[in-house]
């Protein structure tokens, strides 16, 4: 014989049901708080990209405004 299914959940049906909604929310806010760091790390890259850029023209002006130095003679070659 088969038998009908109750209406009403079992207790284990309701703990199951439960248990998923616990994982699914934990895998939502773990996949926000991924993003969320990656935004984060994408910011921070651009401010020290921005950084090194404005060094890098700081220290391009500061060759361009020292004197350039005269080339050295050559000394003789050592005798082999």
């Amino acid at each position: 014989m088969i038998a009908k299914k109750s209406g009403e959940p079992s207790p284990e049906g309701i703990a199951r049901s439960n248990r998923k909604r616990l994982f699914a929310e934990d895998g939502a806010r773990a996949l926000a708080d991924a993003e969320r760091q990656a935004i984060e790390v994408r910011r921070n890259m651009a401010r020290l990209r921005e950084l090194r850029e404005a060094n890098e023209v700081a220290e391009i002006a500061l060759r361009a405004s020292l004197p350039v130095p005269a080339p050295r003679k050559r000394k003789n070659k050592p005798a082999r």
